[in-house]
């Protein structure tokens, strides 16, 4: 009983530990999201993987809203829909993926929504720097389907994956689209993750889960002692 109690008091503390550690995680994630929206950086010729991550940034292109991509199983308030991802052809040949934003799922599969929009010769957007969604478990996600039709519903693709898909080669990076910009859906754009506070109250019931368990066991050992006549 005594090494039981042991184990899972060193658990329970480990596993606060690791709370409380992800919540400074996404508390330095959420200042550096807050930095981010500051100032906008042209992005010019910059490589976007040296811009730091949720860096706003103007960028000089073209949209190619005939190849688009689709996000399955993108909630927003509860809400079942999909993100819309759109190439954007930069001024000097590369091409990022655009985060146009959520809408929400038509109720049938084979009824995709519209995303199609007017196509400017040259535009000029601001967004965000950020990483393609992933998913956690492999099963969870899904290949962008390979006939000819467009726009392509994918789940938690990789960005080979749809560079091979759209048949040129994509920044490793993506853009969430500006909330002000044109063209785009809700754009509710918050630091990903749970919030800090979430991870701290998990860290303390952890740590209450420790005490319990070193109290029950002194009242257990208390109960087992023998008594003198």
């Amino acid at each position: 009983m005594t090494a039981l109690a042991f184990a899972l008091c060193l658990a329970f503390i480990g596993l606060g530990r690791w709370q409380w550690e992800r919540g400074k995680m996404r508390q330095a994630q959420n200042q550096e999201f807050a930095r981010g929206a500051e100032h906008i950086v042209p992005l010019a010729s910059r490589d976007l993987n040296v811009v730091p991550r949720f860096q706003r940034v103007s960028a000089a292109g073209q949209f190619d809203s005939r190849h688009q991509f689709l996000l399955d199983n993108r909630t927003h308030d509860g809400q079942a829909g999909y993100e819309v991802l759109t190439p954007f052809e930069l001024g000097d040949g590369r091409t990022v993926l655009v985060d146009r934003g959520w809408l929400p799922f038509t109720g049938y599969r084979e009824r995709l929504p519209d995303v199609a929009f007017e196509n400017d010769a040259q535009s000029r957007i601001v967004g965000r720097i950020d990483e393609l969604p992933s998913a956690g478990l492999p099963q969870g996600r899904a290949m962008p389907n390979r006939d000819a039709t467009w726009p392509k519903v994918t789940t938690y693709p990789s960005m080979t994956q749809l560079s091979a898909s759209l048949g040129r080669p994509l920044e490793s990076r993506i853009l969430l689209l500006d909330p002000a910009a044109p063209n785009g859906y809700v754009r509710d754009w918050q630091a990903p993750g749970l919030s800090p506070m979430r991870h701290w109250s998990y860290a303390i019931q952890w740590w209450a889960f420790a005490a319990v368990t070193l109290v029950l066991w002194l009242v257990l050992s208390l109960r087992r002692r023998p008594t003198s006549v």
